[in-house]
């Protein structure tokens, strides 16, 4: 018996009627309780191990084409509202196609919710199943590796079984998969909300922008535009096919590479020409997560798919170039292999999970990068640095005084 059947079989299913099915390329079936959108979705079946931040979990566009398990049983117990949504581009679908949860969502308590998170769900097209045992599940994942699946939610409880798990068998994965140009933007704007201000209880407004950035948008979250226009910048930010031309033609004082989903190097087909040409204009250069693997293409390395990936905010990495441990936020399936990295190019971070790369910097320009989310939407905020170390790359070229990272 497999370990899918062997998890299939874990839970007696006493109810009458189950309106959910999570099915599995094998034909397993788990049965449980639809929440949110009705219908179905194929997709790779991850875990995440955060104990907080669900919706700013189920609205990063770098989840596209992913079906989220949640390892916290208890989802939904403060509902949802519209200010802890990370998607920028509300033209595009949510990048999550499902999630999976152990206890039945609950009425929210928590004086931000406006929603509960069914109805969320079901507003966003996102589908939903309750009742599976999600540890078991995870711990599947974690022998095993990615599984594809579908989520399928019917009311009436009627499923095609044979039909789902050969839709399951038929999808080719994320491997070899571009999904940044269903999440990207298709205009380019200017971004000046800074972080929230617990006081007056909204998001501020940079008034007197210093420096101008360009973020490239693969994908990006709301609060690392937050982030940046609290360290002072105006930040204009680009469709992921724009070219080099078209992001100096904006004359910025720093380039920023944003989050993402899909295989890395299928998205470097078409934009590490435009990242090989702003390395040579010796424009400071920043990344993070998919924009991280991106750059390391672009200075020569390759990325990998790893076995079951980091998702969750609880992660430990040591910053070589402090030599301080951090806990961070991550979210990402590939991983750039620090084997296949030249001698210009250094690893400034390391998972002290797994030992895989986490960060990289040239060793004679402005340009680095970090493979979590220092944004910490949701998760802890040790790496807010981050943001700092990149304005402080700016400042230099300026001849302005730098400020403490850490301050």
């Amino acid at each position: 018996m497999s370990g899918l059947q062997e998890l299939a079989g874990a839970d007696a299913w006493a109810a009458p009627v189950t309106t959910a099915r999570l099915i599995f390329a094998d034909g397993t079936e788990l049965a449980g309780y639809g929440v949110g959108a009705t219908g179905h979705a194929v997709g790779e079946v991850c875990f995440n191990t955060a104990m907080t931040g669900y919706q700013e979990i189920l609205t990063d566009p770098s989840y596209a084409g992913q079906i989220i398990t949640f390892t916290f049983p208890h989802i939904g117990n403060v509902g949802t509202n519209d200010d802890d949504i990370e998607t920028v581009n509300m033209a595009a679908r949510s990048g999550v196609l499902g999630c999976v949860l152990r206890a039945p969502i609950t009425e929210p308590s928590n004086y931000r919710a406006t929603r509960d998170l069914d109805r969320w769900l079901a507003a966003r097209g996102i589908i939903g199943i309750t009742g599976v045992d999600t540890r078991a599940l995870t711990a599947l994942i974690r022998e095993k590796g990615f599984v594809n699946a579908v989520i399928a939610h019917d009311r009436s409880g009627t499923f095609d079984t044979a039909a789902l798990a050969a839709e399951a068998r038929a999808w080719p994965g994320l491997e070899g998969m571009d999904l940044t140009r269903d999440v990207t933007g298709g205009q380019t704007f200017v971004w000046d909300e800074t972080v929230w201000d617990w006081p007056t209880q909204s998001y501020g407004q940079l008034a007197e922008p210093r420096y101008h950035v360009v973020a490239i948008d693969y994908g990006i979250k709301r609060t690392i535009l937050r982030l940046l226009a609290n360290e002072g910048c105006k930040v204009t930010v680009v469709p992921a096919t724009a070219t080099a031309e078209d992001i100096m033609a904006h004359e910025p004082d720093g380039v920023f590479l944003s989050n993402g989903p899909g295989d890395p190097a299928a998205t470097g087909e078409f934009t590490l020409p435009a990242l090989k040409t702003l390395i040579d204009k010796d424009v400071p250069v920043f990344g993070i997560c998919l924009g991280h693997q991106l750059l390391g293409l672009a200075l020569g390395g390759q990325t990998q798919k790893m076995h079951q990936g980091h998702h969750g905010a609880n992660h430990p990495v040591k910053d070589h170039t402090t030599g301080k441990v951090e806990i961070t936020s991550m979210n990402h399936g590939f991983a750039v292999d620090p084997e296949s990295l030249p001698d210009t190019v250094e690893q400034t971070h390391v998972s002290l999970f797994d030992g895989s790369n986490c960060g990289i910097r040239l060793r004679d320009k402005p340009v680095f990068s970090v493979q979590y989310h220092p944004e910490a939407s949701p998760g802890p905020q040790d790496s807010h640095y981050l943001f700092k170390r990149f304005v402080n790359h700016i400042r230099e070229r300026k001849g302005d005084p730098l400020v403490d990272e850490r301050g």
